[in-house]
């Protein structure tokens, strides 16, 4: 056997042992509060990788599919069940009513050890959150990228922020659920790097989907134009992807994706002027009355 092949299988074995580590050290069973489009196949990709995955929504559980069993109507029941919770849920309203207030799972005596924040809040909100938090509660804010296309395919984009120990304990499951995991440094600060994120990301929505409503008026094949776009200076993620994200020819709609980018909008100016760099409100509020402006498209 040559000295090689020797020092690779070391490293193998090395790699195999890191792993089997921290599949020991990772949360036993985790819950998934939010089961939609992105929770719903984020809880089947733990599931996959071997996890103990349970589901909380507040829509009944044959909505659910062959997920049916794994959800838990009952808030303290689901709880008792976890120790480590990823939250979902849409917004901030809804993620202090399941923690604190409707649901109150994450109150004194609560049986979670972790609180995973995947939703797209303002960085503010999650200091908010942890102001309530009961003593022995760890807490990540872990918003994700990547769509449901992503979250089905198992390979989101992770934004981490939290104690260094907290996140490699729960970094199985990230890695069980996306294909990239940035630790950001302390608490909030995944968030952050999210909603500034987020604010590229839909401003590239604004400028494809006009350049695309331009490209139908002027008689230029849009398929053919988003091509030309993916190889060259136009390139965007949305604008790449769009045959494979679902929400990609939605207008602006109460509870839809498009509402869900204003909503993020909002966070991200809400993080700018925090920082006193909110700047340019007219860009702000040219983004926002397009997006709530956005009609269905139909051009291709």
């Amino acid at each position: 056997m040559t000295r090689s092949a020797t020092r690779l299988q070391v490293e193998q074995v090395a790699r195999a042992d890191v792993a089997g580590a921290q599949q020991l050290t990772a949360p036993r069973v985790v819950g998934v509060a939010g089961c939609g489009a992105m929770g719903l196949p984020m809880a089947r990709r733990l599931r996959a990788a071997g996890f103990e995955v349970f589901g909380f929504d507040i829509r009944p559980a044959a909505e659910f599919g062959d997920f049916a069993p794994r959800m838990v109507a009952d808030p303290a029941e689901f709880a008792r069940r976890c120790d480590c919770v990823v939250s979902v849920v849409r917004n901030a309203r809804q993620t202090h009513d399941l923690c604190f207030d409707r649901q109150g799972m994450c109150c004194p005596g609560s049986s979670i050890r972790t609180l995973v924040i995947s939703s797209t809040l303002a960085p503010r909100e999650v200091a908010a959150v942890r102001r309530r938090l009961a003593t022995g509660i760890a807490l990540l804010d872990a918003p994700m990228s990547g769509a449901p296309v992503a979250a089905e395919r198992g390979c989101l984009t992770f934004m981490v922020g939290g104690d260094a120990a907290d996140v490699e304990h729960c970094r199985p499951l990230f890695e069980a659920m996306g294909d990239a995991v940035h630790h950001c440094g302390e608490c909030m600060s995944g968030m952050t790097v999210k909603v500034l994120n987020n604010y590229v990301a839909l401003s590239s929505v604004v400028a494809v989907r006009r350049v695309l409503d331009a490209a139908t008026g002027l008689g230029v094949d849009t398929r053919l134009l988003r091509d030309i776009m993916s190889q060259s200076s136009g390139a965007t993620w949305y604008g790449n992807r769009f045959e494979e994200i679902s929400w990609s020819r939605e207008g602006f709609e109460p509870g839809n994706t498009i509402e869900i980018l204003d909503k993020d909008l909002g966070a991200a100016l809400d993080a700018m002027e925090a920082a006193e760099v909110g700047g340019d409100h007219g860009l702000a509020d040219s983004l926002r009355a397009a997006l709530r402006g956005l009609k269905p498209f139909g051009g291709d």
